[in-house]
């Protein structure tokens, strides 16, 4: 582990120094004492130190149900709810309280393979041709830079940063070369569930996930790049820069291959056999897990794998494969539970020492500046949306999976040398950035104004109540809606209405404004026929009782089910004291809600 100059000789350093250093190291002890015996107490009381099927589903259960309260908690507080599933991961992990041990962690670890091969396969139904053929071109611009730069940056900074403390070339080159490397991969996971709660569509949605679909690729290479340089300045025995490349070639193109080749067939199988969405989803679920078993024992990307098996089937039988990646987004918000909850869990922030946590917080800064900077300048060479140029640097903060991943190889490369530094600044920099990465991205795609974009009629029905629809730009729900007429109100005046207004429904108030009856269109003919009595008739004459009354705030869907229910177009409305509060027709809910559908389309196409 690389140490600044002349560090181990705490007789040197400064009094103040001196004494936050001790404050610093017996608090931590004093914690770590605490959680200890806390930790003692918990597994002895819950059983959670042995690995029976029982206590598994127990803890299962406990994961499950503390990363759900974490999430709504931290949802509330206007935060994204992976920010909540992580740190609860943290309290109950190797971090906290160590409920969740290693070994159970580890029982779990194919659990965080299934969610990432759902993410790769959710991004892969993105990647649609028609978006690849219109966005191409500027996924590419844009990856070239987003990681190029971080890299160049990093690298630069931290060689000088740290030769400046030790005086060694050869080992502050390596270093950061390789954290440059390192700092060039996106996590795909925490952005995409950010984007996934927030319902987001739009330019900057559809650049984000092309470049956290790609960027690990890069991220590979330049990887390969810096530890075969690295491995020659500091004369450790690695494999040759060809072989390293041999080996990413293989890991890439046969991850690609892997997955198109299952897709490929499950398209077909898919478009000609099968029909029932249940059985397609079953069978898509079997067939992505096939993909990423195959990929793990030929050790190859599944998240590249998921990806092509999902661009497959999204293109080449997207008819029957539209209603499945509904359903696999249906299922997947346990999952993603589980995975964050067991991110944060792997993280242990006491192994970080002082000097680890300052270069920790300066690779972040560095990262960030070198991916904001490669973001700008990409975006205007690709000439990219004002959406994209402004905000897209907010969406690619978030680090792990690959990061991670090469950081526990160049541990293992070289563990005599930098590997334990960049093992303990990576892990510290996920514990940083997966916090604050996601709540970067919610602040990016708001300011976009891409939320909530990715909705159906469907899903605009659930968000709606009875108050919230208009007709003709007037609200339906109102004590002064011209659909309410008193009981004294002559029939000349209804019709009078009748003919200015679209509504074809009257609801009836007395003096005090109480609902006493509904006037229908039928009503309205019946009347007409009596022409003798035509000047004479009121509304309280040709109402009848209300068969059926809704609330200001019972939401559509339930709305429409009494609409069905009772066999009728029209409602009356009425609050809780059972004033009058208009009539809601089913041909204005409609309307409405097409008129919804519209702005949104609008609203996207405006964006870009």
């Amino acid at each position: 582990m690389i140490k600044p100059k002349d560090a181990c000789r705490r007789s040197e350093l400064p009094e103040c120094a001196l004494f936050r250093f001790i404050i610093y190291f017996f608090l931590q002890k004093i914690i770590l004492y605490y959680m200890n015996k806390l930790a003692e107490f918990l597994p002895a009381f819950m059983h959670f130190s042995r690995l029976e099927s029982t206590n598994l589903i127990l803890l299962l259960g406990l994961i499950l149900l503390l990363g759900a309260l974490g999430g709504r908690w931290f949802q509330k507080l206007k935060i994204p709810q992976v920010v909540g599933y992580i740190v609860i991961g943290i309290l109950i992990g190797q971090s906290g309280f160590q409920i969740l041990s290693a070994n159970v962690i580890s029982a779990l670890d194919p659990l965080s393979s299934i969610a990432l091969s759902l993410i790769g396969f959710m991004i892969g139904g993105e990647l649609k041709m028609q978006v690849i053929k219109k966005y191409g071109k500027q996924f590419v611009g844009i990856l070239l830079f987003e990681s190029i730069v971080p890299f160049i940056v990093v690298s630069i900074c931290v060689t000088a940063i740290s030769y400046a403390a030790t005086k060694n070339a050869a080992t502050s080159i390596s270093l950061g070369l390789i954290l440059g490397a390192i700092s060039s991969a996106t996590a795909p996971a925490a952005t995409t569930d950010v984007l996934r709660e927030n319902r987001t569509r739009g330019p900057l949605t559809t650049t984000v996930l092309g470049i956290v679909a790609m960027d690990d690729a890069v991220a590979l290479i330049l990887y390969a790049f810096a530890s075969s340089v690295a491995a020659n300045l500091l004369g450790e025995q690695t494999v040759s820069f060809g072989k390293q490349l041999l080996l990413l070639a293989y890991n890439i193109c046969g991850s690609v291959v892997l997955g198109s080749a299952i897709g490929f067939f499950l398209s077909l199988i898919i478009r000609n056999v099968m029909t029932d969405p249940g059985r397609i989803l079953g069978f898509s679920l079997g067939a992505l897990f096939v993909s990423t078993g195959i990929a793990s024992l030929l050790d190859l990307d599944t998240i590249l794998a998921a990806m092509a098996l999902g661009f497959f089937m999204v293109n080449f039988a997207p008819a029957k494969t539209r209603a499945t990646f509904s359903l696999v987004e249906n299922f997947t918000p346990p999952i993603y539970v589980l995975f964050f909850v067991l991110v944060g869990a792997k993280l242990n922030i006491w192994n970080v020492t002082l000097f680890v946590g300052l270069l920790a917080l300066l690779y972040v800064f560095l990262r960030t500046t070198g991916k904001s900077i490669g973001a700008v300048i990409g975006s205007k060479i690709t000439k990219a949306p004002d959406a994209v140029r402004k905000y897209l640097p907010f969406c690619l903060l978030s680090q792990a999976g690959v990061a991670i991943g090469l950081s526990i190889s160049a541990g293992h490369d070289f563990a005599q040398s930098v590997g334990p530094t960049v093992l303990l600044i990576i892990t510290a920099t996920t514990f940083i950035v997966q916090l604050a990465g996601p709540v970067c991205v919610k602040h990016g795609i708001e300011k976009a104004g891409e939320c909530n974009l990715d909705v159906t009629e469907d899903d605009l029905m659930k968000s709606l109540s009875v108050s919230d629809v208009t007709w003709n730009g007037e609200a339906v729900c109102s004590p002064q809606s011209p659909a309410v007429v008193p009981e004294t109100a002559c029939l000349s005046s209804i019709l009078n209405s009748f003919t200015r207004k679209p509504n074809l429904n009257y609801a009836v108030k007395n003096d005090e404004g109480t609902l006493t009856g509904l006037i229908t269109l039928d009503h309205l003919k019946e009347a007409l026929i009596m022409s003798d009595w035509y000047e004479s008739l009121l509304a309280m004459d040709i109402m009848e009782p209300v068969p059926v009354v809704c609330s200001p705030e019972m939401k559509i869907p339930d709305l429409y089910e009494l609409f069905t229910k009772n066999d009728c177009d029209a409602i009356a409305i009425a609050d809780a004291k059972n004033k009058a509060m208009g009539v809601i027709e089913k041909a204005a809910i409609d309307h409405f809600l097409h008129q919804q559908v519209i702005a949104l389309h609008k609203k996207i196409a405006s964006l870009g």
